[in-house]
């Protein structure tokens, strides 16, 4: 079985007293479009840093395609970065900047496992700025250096791409291209991505797997389509007494009440949606069982699970 691009073990990573990462372990897989989201402060930018051997890790291993962190240099080329804001020269074009990076790309592949060097032109052509190539950096909004930053990152055509936070600055249409891209590169090429987002409904649209980062731990990791096949199935229940319907549900073997601590403080008021989570037990059988005890019920709403609600799982609830 082929090494995976990405093994993390056992990451610890501290500043003076503060712990950030605590024992963190994470998986990519090849070909692979792999999500890593988390709150604010929740250890994904120093992830990533750590990952890339921009931060000394304070305990653990990192493998990227083979390489350890101080390796990576052996691998230019094959692996790229592009994170949250664009480190370009404001002084140079955008095709001077590719230009330059370009040579650099052709000088130092060395081992590296990297397709053919790209042209300038074509990247440009496949971020959608081609029309920006005599523009200085400095004269680009926020979401064309982006563009340019990621033209760049595309030059020697990598295996393994990391990108932090690629749709901050960028119009619909923008972020439209940039998940067409990652699509296109990941079918054709078998590129492996590495995305780090807080942007849930883009991921949601991208990604096969999916890693949440709580509290300096991966909370959940794997794919997205495993993870909803062992979500229980949630529903939303109206009625005309709320008191009743949760005292029966609760009786119900495989039936839980997400929301009775509200409900209990709210002194069940009428009206008020009871969230629950069933396993085992239909729909049609929990309203039955409501109905023949007298409770009438007005509406039963199955909830679709989406990266949003498996976020608040994952988080205690917390809002990305």
């Amino acid at each position: 079985m082929a090494t995976p691009p990405l093994v993390v073990k056992g990451l610890y990573k501290s500043y003076a007293s503060t712990g950030v990462l605590h024992g963190l372990n994470l998986e990519v897989t090849q070909g692979a479009i792999h999500g890593l989201v988390g709150l604010n402060g929740s250890g994904k930018t120093t992830t990533l840093e750590c990952i890339l051997g921009l931060n000394n890790m304070t305990q653990g291993q990192i493998s990227v395609l083979g390489y350890q962190p101080h390796q990576l240099f052996q691998a230019q080329g094959a692996v790229v970065a592009v994170f949250d804001s664009p480190c370009l020269h404001p002084g140079l074009t955008v095709r001077q900047v590719l230009e330059h990076a370009r040579l650099l790309c052709g000088q130092r592949r060395g081992q590296a496992r990297a397709g053919p060097l790209r042209s300038c032109a074509e990247v440009e052509q496949l971020l959608g700025i081609s029309k920006y190539s005599a523009y200085k950096i400095s004269h680009l909004s926020l979401g064309n250096r982006r563009r340019a930053a990621i033209a760049q990152a595309l030059l020697g055509s990598p295996a393994f791409i990391v990108l932090d936070e690629p749709f901050n600055g960028l119009d619909v249409d923008g972020v439209d291209d940039v998940l067409t891209l990652i699509a296109r590169l990941n079918q054709e090429q078998g590129t492996t991505f590495l995305l780090s987002s807080h942007q849930l409904p883009y991921l949601e649209g991208i990604c096969t797997h999916l890693s949440i980062l709580h509290k300096g731990q991966i909370s959940l990791s794997g794919r997205i389509d495993e993870i909803f096949t062992h979500k229980h199935a949630r529903y939303l229940l109206n009625c005309n007494n709320t008191a009743q319907a949760a005292g029966l549900l609760q009786q119900i073997p495989g039936v839980s009440l997400l929301n009775l601590s509200e409900l209990e403080r709210l002194d069940f008021p009428p009206n008020k949606l009871i969230e629950i989570e069933v396993l085992s037990v239909s729909s049609a059988d929990i309203n039955f069982q409501l109905v023949t005890q007298g409770v009438a019920v007005t509406e039963l709403i199955i909830q679709k699970h989406t990266l949003a609600t498996l976020f608040r799982d994952s988080t205690n609830g917390a809002e990305s």
